[in-house]
């Protein structure tokens, strides 16, 4: 994926001069909504559209999580900054937009991705009339703007008939000249919901306006800073007091300023603020391709999950090489969702397809592997209760005769051995297949990351296998084992997080879902049970 930074430099002429003769030749663009911050609230047609888009062109406020939609080759550029001190013009983000949309052609895409939606003061309507007064083709993907977003993650619905029956949108921002364009008698006279975006460093202004205008000093008002991000903060208090409160407690860009009875509502209505892992910061060292799910799962739950890949797993040579002899087998094993993508993807680049499986009963040691069967429409024949490898060979032991059958396990180099020995225990004839090995991940930590696990900002760091504890004690052998709560999938990470001596809690069954419910239980504040097993 390339990303430039910053604005490139460009040497297209006056787009005037090009009218009329850009739509067969340039890629569509499309203005995409990113939404208020979170990366899950960005439309469903705004996410397709950033996985197909050639280049994205983006602003300063989008995340890290929405840039990884994009596809790897996409190019993209920040358009926030330039040279990381001074906003882009508006013009030249204009003229890049028609630049790059020549650039990638007829057939290509362009994505200009903007925080909230491009029409509520994000500048989108001009971006539109430049293109389309250089004929090239465009559309607009509406986002979930922070003027509602922000209000309704912090429990302030900015209607409701009881208090107000309208909303405005109101920019803070100042003109050229300094001055605010806001008519605050008109404002007062709706008697309904203000919303102010871009206001903070002009919040003094906006309350001494509506308060002239005649608003009452003692109408509740709120400041929502950050929103929908897990560390999103409300300020509660009155128009007449709401901008020293918000000085006084160091509010920041991005926040938004609310001001109307519906405010009063918010202590009720805030359900963000009491999810069980407000207020925690956990760290998940699970690889990179299969984090997702669990940092999505502890999101919801409110955590600040942050990433650090302890490791990587990488398929091996003998994954293909044993395609050619699974005649000689009736069992196939495989023990974990890494398994059976390899198992894919080594049956999709060879000359064979999956009826190559079709005399096979296959095991799979748990939901999460069976799961990943079910995608390709494979239904695993056994699953064991506990999803372990002792577990899993006993129960095959159970389901396979010594005398006909022969197993295939097809797993990780350097797995553990209750799987194999309960075979061979009872005699079962299986060969063991080195499909994948797992590695310590080549990325080094950065030294912030570091400092503040040793510092104890990190209230939980998960383990999802033995070698995600080794591979972390590896990258942080500074920091103190029982700086943070190490809450582990399943027993045999357990006793690997333990003997590198950290203070562990062991989730009730192993998967991603009884994980979530183990951290929520150890830190949640909701719940209020400490860890400690």
């Amino acid at each position: 994926m390339g990303d430039r930074g910053q604005l490139a430099g460009g040497h297209m002429d006056d787009p005037a001069t090009s009218r009329g003769v850009r739509a067969e030749g340039a890629a569509r663009v499309a203005l995409v909504g990113a939404g208020p911050g979170a990366p899950d609230l960005i439309t469903v047609r705004g996410r397709e559209l950033l996985a197909r888009a050639n280049t994205v062109l983006y602003d300063r406020l989008i995340s890290h999580e929405l840039l990884g939609l994009c596809r790897p080759d996409a190019t993209l550029i920040n358009v926030g900054k330039h040279a990381g001190v001074h906003s882009v013009p508006q013009q030249e983000i204009n003229r890049l937009l028609m630049e790059e949309a020549l650039c990638v052609g007829a057939g290509g895409l362009v994505v200009r991705l903007k925080g909230g939606d491009p029409y509520v003061f994000g500048r989108g309507g001009e971006e539109a009339s430049a293109l389309a007064a250089a004929d090239i083709p465009f559309e607009v993907v509406p986002g979930v703007s922070s003027a509602v977003a922000a209000p309704a993650w912090a429990g302030i619905p900015v209607t409701d008939r009881r208090f107000a029956s309208s909303c405005t949108v109101v920019t803070g921002h100042r003109r050229a000249d300094g001055t605010l364009d806001i008519d605050y008698d008109a404002l007062v006279r709706t008697r309904g919901t203000l919303v102010f975006l871009m206001g903070v460093a002009t919040m003094p202004q906006i309350c001494a306006g509506l308060l002239a205008a005649g608003a009452a000093a003692d109408l509740p008002a709120a400041v929502v800073e950050r929103g929908t991000s897990a560390s999103q903060r409300r300020i509660d208090g009155t128009l007449g007091g709401i901008a020293e409160r918000a000085r006084a407690v160091g509010v920041e860009s991005p926040a938004v300023l609310v001001v109307g009875a519906v405010c009063a509502l918010a202590p009720e209505l805030d359900w963000y603020d009491r999810l069980p892992l407000r207020g925690t910061r956990v760290l998940v060292t699970r690889p990179a391709d299969r984090a997702a799910g669990l940092v999505r799962a502890l999101a919801g739950e409110g955590a600040a999950v942050e990433e650090f890949p302890c490791i990587e797993t990488r398929p091996l040579p003998s994954a293909a090489k044993m395609l050619g002899r699974l005649r000689n087998f009736t069992w196939l094993v495989l023990t974990s969702t890494f398994g059976v993508r390899c198992l894919m993807d080594v049956i999709a680049a060879g000359p064979l397809d999956l009826r190559c499986l079709g005399h096979l009963r296959i095991a799979a040691i748990g939901s999460a592997t069976a799961a990943a069967l079910a995608a390709h429409r494979i239904t695993a024949d056994y699953v064991p209760e506990v999803y372990d490898g002792a577990h899993l060979g006993a129960g095959l032991v159970e389901r396979t005769d010594a005398a006909c059958d022969r197993v295939l396990i097809f797993r990780a180099r350097d797995s553990l051995t209750d799987l194999p020995e309960a075979l061979e225990r009872a005699g079962v004839p299986f060969e063991d297949v080195a499909a994948y090995e797992t590695v310590l991940a080549p990325v080094s930590p950065a030294p912030d990351l570091a400092r503040r696990l040793a510092a104890g900002e990190f209230d939980a760091v998960t383990f999802t296998s033995a070698s995600t504890a080794r591979g972390f004690a590896r990258a942080f052998p500074d920091v103190a084992p029982r700086a943070f709560t190490a809450v582990c999938l399943g027993e045999t990470t357990r006793r690997a997080a333990a003997a590198l001596g950290y203070r562990c809690v062991v989730s009730h069954a192993a998967t991603i879902e009884s994980l979530v419910e183990r951290t929520v239980e150890a830190i949640g504040r909701e719940r209020g049970a400490q860890g400690g097993d």
